[in-house]
């Protein structure tokens, strides 16, 4: 009875499983080329108005780093017909929430909305890709709030420039050198009319995808989005052509201080592929089975068993040129970091040298159904995954097809992967380290 019970559970997660990953949608083109993605589920009255640009931090010339996030800020400092200062009073009072995030690869904006609020929210996007002020006075405020945030988040917070001390330390060539913040001295000596400049070239329809997610009527939304984003004009076409890197052939030893830590870190990192790759979904499983929870192979060994360990993590962070996957750990006491990164490469070395169980290869099929699922569980979700799989993949029915990647993978690709890409010979070590008092 009891496994009869158990397997009547299974079937049931399996269909709810099967339900919450088909995502219906409408997609089409404006004439100025601005792409549409319409999404509707009229099961609670919200809707999710979101643009995404591709425009990133690696968008930039030399000497000029952090625009893409710069404008993450300017760009809700107000436009023609909205108030300086006042976006986020409009939203509030209209009972939304809304936010924006900037990456390397791409800017995204978005407001959620009581569904009656729809054109509200699309006359502000409307307004953000075609009146906005940018001014001297803007610029200087923004700033100065981009100064205070690069102070919080990577100057003055511990292992804050984490990310920055391997990137300087994997790349040479491309962009992807530079930290997406940027330089402030860049932000300083830029002019007015280079951020002006930087506008028109990036912020242009035919440069963005229009998501719509939520409680809505299809045919009235394609009505009011021709209305609001169809007399925008489009831009010339976008064009890149970032220099290639030379692959990593002999390990890189660096070092980088750090004035708000104590304790050192250790940290490897290896380039791995651009995401939409299929081999980068078999690098976020290895994640998983590395350092995801207690009972994962890294935590459970240097953490649990060995105790020479604070912290253990490995992730897999995904770009549209190339990947970094990234491990790193925190000794305990007088552990030392060669030592670390030994237990480390072991776990790795056996990883390229054997199979995982089969136990634990059926855990990390599950941890990567439940996680898809959960990210495309809110309207908010589904608005991101259908803005970032068009833009940035290349392909919207990723949202439904993706599960199906990670359900294709095996024991053999993982192994396969481990070969190809973390072998010692391609690591970026760096020993993240304390950066030493001068003597008063």
């Amino acid at each position: 009875m009891i496994n009869k019970l158990k397997l009547a559970a299974g079937a049931l997660l399996l269909s709810a499983v099967g339900f919450a990953q088909e995502v219906e949608y409408t997609e089409y083109d404006l004439d100025n080329g601005l792409h549409v993605i319409l999404h509707q589920d009229n099961s609670a009255p919200v809707v999710t108005t979101s643009v995404m640009y591709h425009v990133g931090g690696k968008d930039r010339e030399d000497g000029r780093t952090g625009f893409a996030h710069f404008f993450e800020h300017l760009l809700f400092e107000g436009t023609e017909n909205i108030e300086r200062g006042k976006w986020f009073e409009i939203v509030s009072s209209h009972g939304g929430n809304n936010n924006a995030s900037t990456s390397q690869d791409r800017t995204y904006y978005y407001e959620t909305f009581p569904s009656n609020n729809l054109e509200l929210g699309l006359w502000m996007e409307s307004e953000r890709m075609m009146h906005p002020v940018i001014g001297q006075e803007g610029v200087d405020t923004q700033n100065e709030v981009v100064k205070e945030e690069r102070r919080m988040r990577y100057d003055n917070s511990p292992y804050g420039n984490l990310l920055y001390a391997v990137q300087k330390n994997m790349f040479e060539k491309h962009p992807y050198k530079d930290p997406n913040v940027g330089y402030m001295e860049d932000l300083d000596a830029a002019k007015l009319d280079e951020f002006q400049a930087y506008f028109e070239k990036y912020y242009v329809p035919n440069n963005a995808v229009l998501v719509v997610a939520g409680d809505i009527d299809v045919k009235e939304t394609k009505d009011m989005i021709e209305d609001y984003f169809g007399p925008i004009e489009a831009g010339e076409e976008v064009t890149r052509d970032y220099p290639k890197e030379e692959p990593i052939t002999e390990a890189v030893h660096a070092e980088f201080y750090d004035s708000n830590i104590q304790i050192p870190m250790a940290i490897t990192g290896y380039r791995t592929p651009e995401f939409g790759n299929k081999d980068s979904y078999v690098l976020n499983m290895i994640s998983t089975y590395l350092s995801d929870g207690k009972s994962s192979k890294l935590y459970k060994k240097l953490v649990d068993e060995q105790n020479i360990a604070l912290q253990v993590g490995a992730f897999n962070l995904e770009q549209e040129d190339y990947g970094m996957y990234l491990v790193y750990s925190l000794p305990q006491g007088e552990t030392s970091l060669d030592s670390i990164n030994t237990e480390i490469e072991e776990e790795i070395t056996k990883l390229r040298n054997e199979l995982i169980s089969e136990k634990d290869f059926e855990k990390l099929q599950n941890k990567a159904e439940n996680s898809y699922v959960n990210s495309n569980s809110s309207i908010a979700g589904i608005a991101n995954s259908l803005a970032r799989n068009y833009l940035l993949y290349d392909n919207t029915s990723l949202i439904n097809e993706e599960i199906d990647i990670y359900r294709n993978i095996t024991r053999e690709d993982i192994k396969e992967v481990a070969n190809k890409y973390l072998k010692p010979n391609q690591r970026v070590i760096i020993d993240y380290l304390p950066e030493e008092k001068e003597a008063e």
